[in-house]
């Protein structure tokens, strides 16, 4: 058994759906990173911008880095019964926030690596440092990125969290995963904003994740008139994926849908106050889009539900 194969066997024990190896070398040789900042694709996401050289350059986190070990878990779960005058939330956003999640079997993971060598050094992203996650799994053999940019496996479609440990130890490497998009371009039709402006490439200002989650102030009139009813963040280009059908839920407790958090109360959110926020949305990814934030979008919500049912008329809208 090598190294890697313990590294693997390790993360099946610790509930990791797949785990992928990538040798350190530079991970994005054709500057993709900066064409796309370059372009203003990142919004008001300056921290982007700021740390462009760490995010290509993994050793500037880790000096010695020979190797990169990428796990997945699987978020999915079937939408529960939506109610009248709801909202909808993005499924990774229904239950524990995967960050916390997932930082304990990630450390336990870093401590086998280590137990490897006895100098051995790691350094852990779970989508929080600034590491080209989505990147490193690809060339670590998870899956392909797909044409909205996200991971997609056969099996787990991109329904996935991922963590990263970078490591001083040499490990053997995967071989990356086949572009398996082929000519389709479902998620790129599905976008209601169209901020999939090219296979792989995102407008993150036209997105509406983004504007649910990270904008701060006013949502400009013609995103949010597309926006629907998405409270935070957004999953139709996921929805659209071919490779998305099917996917087994996840066995993990901790992403189940909790009470009110896949399909909230318009009413309620809108009339939200700090306290009743911070108590009710504590441990979860929606306090990133602030008490402001879940209170515009559920105006915003609403003024499309019931612009939409005016659309349909009577008979419809019954």
């Amino acid at each position: 058994m090598t190294c890697s194969d313990i590294i693997k066997d390790r993360a099946r024990t610790l509930g990791f759906d797949a785990c992928g190896v990538a040798a350190v070398a530079p991970i994005d040789p054709d500057d993709c990173l900066g064409a796309w900042l370059a372009r203003g694709y990142h919004a008001d996401m300056t921290w982007m911008a700021a740390t462009k050289d760490a995010r290509q350059d993994i050793t500037r986190k880790l000096p010695g880095a020979r190797s990169v070990v990428v796990v997945a878990r699987n978020y999915f779960a079937p939408r529960p019964p939506r109610p009248a005058d709801s909202g909808r939330v993005s499924r990774y956003a229904w239950g524990r926030d995967y960050h916390r999640a997932l930082l304990k079997p990630v450390k336990r993971l870093a401590d086998a690596i280590r137990s490897l060598q006895p100098d051995a050094a790691c350094y852990i992203s779970i989508d929080a440092g600034p590491v080209l996650e989505k990147a490193w799994a690809a060339r670590a053999g998870i899956g392909w990125l797909g044409k909205n940019s996200l991971v997609l496996r056969p099996g787990l479609g991109s329904w996935m969290f991922l963590g990263v440990v970078a490591t001083t130890v040499a490990l053997e490497p995967d071989a990356p995963m086949p572009d398996q998009c082929g000519a389709c371009r479902a998620c790129l039709d599905a976008c209601p904003t169209g901020a999939i402006i090219a296979p792989g490439v995102v407008d993150a200002a036209r997105c509406i994740a983004y504007g649910t989650i990270e904008r701060r102030g006013d949502i400009p009139d013609d995103i949010a008139r597309r926006m629907g009813d998405w409270v935070f963040g957004c999953d139709v280009c996921q929805d659209a994926c071919p490779w998305n059908r099917d996917v087994a839920p996840t066995t993990d407790p901790d992403f189940f849908p909790r009470p009110g958090r896949a399909n909230p109360d318009l009413a309620e959110l809108a009339s939200l106050d700090e306290h009743t926020f911070f108590d009710r949305f504590r441990g979860s990814p929606l306090v990133r889009a602030k008490c402001d934030g879940l209170r515009r979008n559920a105006r915003i919500a609403r003024r499309n539900q019931l612009r939409d049912a005016e659309l349909a008329g009577p008979d419809e809208a019954s």
